[in-house]
């Protein structure tokens, strides 16, 4: 036997293991716990409902991997990993790649956003400015002038 052909049969092995009953009552649970805290979220209106698919999509995901490890299995394979922890790791590591390159275009849009308000109040109060005068640089009447 080749060691390639040891390798490939290694890497069955590990993709074939038996899952545990664990693993998988804590994929459904947490799938469940996390559709249900979603839901409750934008139902207090914490979450805006525009972040709801993706989090409903990752619930999904996590129930159809907690009642099948064969779907994980399949990928897997499909990307030449060798254990489905890896691939389990890999989506996850995507996951969160796509969640920060979200939040720094909204924190890019924002700065953008504030920059533009933080000029229009500068014009706002220069232009009040030239219409009232502050009260600060008002002064008082002197003795005798008129109000």
């Amino acid at each position: 036997m080749t060691e390639a052909e040891r390798l490939a049969d290694l890497r069955e092995l590990f993709l074939h293991a038996p899952e545990s009953g664990a693993a998988q009552a804590v994929a459904l649970v947490f799938g469940l716990s996390l559709a249900a805290g979603v839901l409750w979220l934008v139902r207090r209106r914490t979450l805006r409902a525009e972040y709801t698919p993706i989090w409903m999509a990752v619930a999904l995901a996590t129930l159809v991997v907690g009642v099948d490890l064969d779907v994980l299995r399949w990928l897997s394979r499909l990307l030449g990993a060798w254990t489905i922890s890896a691939t389990l790791f890999m989506l996850g590591q995507l996951f969160l790649v796509a969640i920060c390159l979200n939040y720094a275009v909204r924190i890019s849009q924002s700065a953008v956003h504030i920059r533009d308000l933080a000029q229009e109040v500068a014009l706002l109060r220069q232009r009040l400015e030239r219409l009232e005068p502050a009260p600060s640089q008002t002064r008082p009447p002197a003795a005798g002038e008129a109000r």
